[in-house]
């Protein structure tokens, strides 16, 4: 078979080979779909066929109005009502039952159906142009990773199916989140580009399916694409490794030692201390990017032809419980959590309750490392640093050898430069101490750090838990706490970062508010944290 490759002006030709029952690789915000009429069971035949997907592997129908999902359901329940008006289009699938119009081919052999209305304006138009609802599902071979880009579709699918459409690369980067309707309870089957958060915005309660991060038991039907069968896998081995930053690295380098062809899947800010061929799928806290590139670097794997690829673990909070999705069924659910103490961050700005809740952790078990007060004690700080001060910011900071905090503080705080010289001198003993601290331990130890990311602490954290509270809230009990006047603590919360930095970075956010259950949260934790790390 000869593929065409279309670019925009072909729209109305890939509408007519639609029409006849043919197959477009068609681009849409999430990934490229390989789409047929959804209507015509002999055309879906052909999907399976060219993907070598598992006919029980359930498709998804695109529309390319509202109007259309009538035709294709039994019913059009209101939580679907309100879920189109807050996310249609856009990268969201709704799960219902499924009118007699649409065949079992595209189901899966299920009696319902997931539908979904893209938001890339190529695939309206093609949809509009078939004239029909298409059933779309990723334009890969069964298995592979799925295709972001134009190239990805070519190198995969040429010579199987009838034409590609260039949309260039696809902004989302992983397929839609599917939620089915069909039960009590709302219940999200694959996460994806809306989080589970903005759902429940929507609906109030709302599901996870545990095979979103376990997979389905056996013998159990797949309601959703992307539940059943291991999915979006390299060529090699993959692994997932629930550990640091500092601890991957040192995993990743030493297996590099022992064994030819070791490569890491990592974030951005692990590489400077990777001594292996790397691929990056973006920031550590930046799950928007991690979606964007995860893909395409399971794309290169293929082609550096690596032996065995360790990955480090995205948090799972937000979009990233997607990113997890899609990486733990590229491993093939495999995933090793290294010896040693699970080291969680402890973050949240002024007034939020971090103190509040630590001390509800160490009622549990955890061991908490007061950053803080450690900063204080005078052991921490050897005589090199103590020179470093004085040479830096005189010899009153440190008259005899014995540090006057107080005129360190006046000195170092009196301009942005003078605080980076202090960090920049103190941090590094800090760090020491901290490492000290953490030596034998096991379990839970939590890092309750002010600064913790500005010291570079996150790097031997594996998990990060941040409070959150309402900023009327913080400011009155700092009034409270601090004796200080309104002025004094809004200019404190103007020098400090927003909310919002502290929250985005999070594995677990614990909301520290009137009406919330700070103990029951913690607990909730604390028992992921013990049942190996689960977020």
């Amino acid at each position: 078979m000869t593929t065409q490759l279309f670019g925009k002006e072909d729209i109305q030709q890939a509408g007519e080979i639609l029409r006849k029952g043919g197959l477009v690789a068609i681009p849409t915000e999430t990934v490229y779909g390989l789409a047929a009429n959804a209507l015509d069971p002999q055309a879906v035949k052909k999907i399976f066929a060219a993907k070598g997907r598992p006919a029980d592997n359930p498709l998804i129908a695109h529309i390319h109005d509202f109007a259309q999902l009538a035709g294709l359901v039994k019913q059009v329940p209101e939580a679907a009502k309100q879920l189109a008006k807050a996310f249609w289009p856009g990268p969201l699938t709704m799960i219902l039952e499924k009118a007699d119009i649409v065949p079992l081919e595209t189901t899966g052999g299920q009696e319902t159906v997931a539908v979904r209305f893209p938001a890339h304006p190529l695939a309206q138009a093609v949809i509009q142009a078939a004239g029909t609802p298409l059933a779309a599902p990723s334009a890969n071979s069964s298995g592979k990773p799925s295709p972001t880009s134009f190239s990805h579709v070519v190198e995969d699918l040429s010579g199987k199916i009838d034409a590609i459409l260039d949309g260039g690369d696809c902004p989302v980067g992983l397929e839609s989140t599917v939620i089915s309707l069909t039960g009590k309870t709302p219940r999200v089957l694959r996460p994806g580009g809306i989080t589970v958060e903005a759902l429940r915005q929507v609906l109030g309660q709302v599901d996870v399916d545990p095979a979103v991060e376990k997979g389905l038991a056996l013998g159990a039907k797949a309601s959703s694409p992307g539940m059943k069968y291991r999915h979006y896998a390299p060529g090699c081995p993959l692994e997932i490794l629930d550990a640091s930053p500092e601890e991957f690295s040192g995993y990743v380098n030493q297996k590099a030692k022992e064994m030819p062809g070791i490569a890491a899947l990592c974030f951005r800010e692990t590489i400077p201390h990777l001594q292996v061929p790397f691929f990056c799928y973006g920031g550590r806290y930046d799950s928007q990017e991690q979606a964007k590139l995860l893909f395409s670097a399971l794309h290169q794997i293929d082609r550096l032809g690596a032996a065995r690829v360790y990955a480090q673990q995205p948090a799972r909070a937000g979009m990233g419980l997607a990113v997890y999705n899609r990486l733990i069924r590229a491993a093939g659910f495999q995933k090793v959590c290294l010896p040693g103490p699970t080291v969680v961050g402890l973050i949240g700005p002024s007034g939020a309750g971090k103190s509040t809740v630590a001390a509800e952790l160490a009622k549990l078990g955890c061991h908490v490392v007061d950053c803080d007060q450690l900063t204080r004690r005078s052991d921490v700080y050897d005589s090199g640093c103590i020179a470093q001060l004085c040479q830096a910011f005189g010899d009153s900071v440190a008259p005899n050898g014995i540090l006057n905090r107080r005129e360190l503080a006046a000195r170092a705080f009196s301009s942005p430069e003078g605080k980076q010289l202090l960090e920049k001198i103190t941090f590094p003993p800090i760090l020491r101490q901290i490492r000290q601290e953490l030596e034998g331990k096991t379990g839970v130890v939590l890092l309750d750090a002010p600064t913790l990311f500005e010291a570079g602490l996150d790097s031997i954290c594996r998990r990060i838990l941040a409070v959150s509270a309402p900023e009327p809230e913080r400011l009155a009990r700092i009034l409270k706490r601090d004796s200080l006047s309104q002025a004094q603590v809004l200019q404190r919360f103007r020098a400090q970062y927003p909310e919002e930095f502290y929250t985005c970075r999070a594995d677990w956010i614990i909301t520290n508010a009137p009406g919330q259950n700070i103990t029951a949260q913690v607990k909730t934790v604390m028992a992921e944290l013990q049942a190996g790390g689960r977020v």
